[in-house]
């Protein structure tokens, strides 16, 4: 069984390339396995998920930049706090 942050990773590379062609450098909202928006900048990406979808889970990305993998500790850092 998939991850939810999982879902969203696959639902960005099916439309990778398609992605890349169109909107490189370009910050992209997934929710739901869902395309839910383009934005210029992360800043405008966040505050649109934020505001329609809470704390988540979606994923935002930048397309063409390579994935970065962040230990756990990082990634849970401000959820006890």
């Amino acid at each position: 069984m998939l991850s939810k942050l999982q879902e969203e990773i696959r639902a960005y590379d099916d439309v990778r390339s398609q992605l890349e062609s169109e909107h490189l450098g370009k910050w992209v909202v997934f929710h739901d396995q869902k395309l839910e928006g383009i934005f210029e900048t992360f800043e405008d990406a966040a505050a649109s998920a934020v505001e329609r979808f809470g704390r988540g889970p979606y994923l935002i990305r930048r397309v063409g930049a390579s994935t970065i993998q962040l230990p756990v500790s990082l990634l849970y850092r401000g959820s006890f706090a």
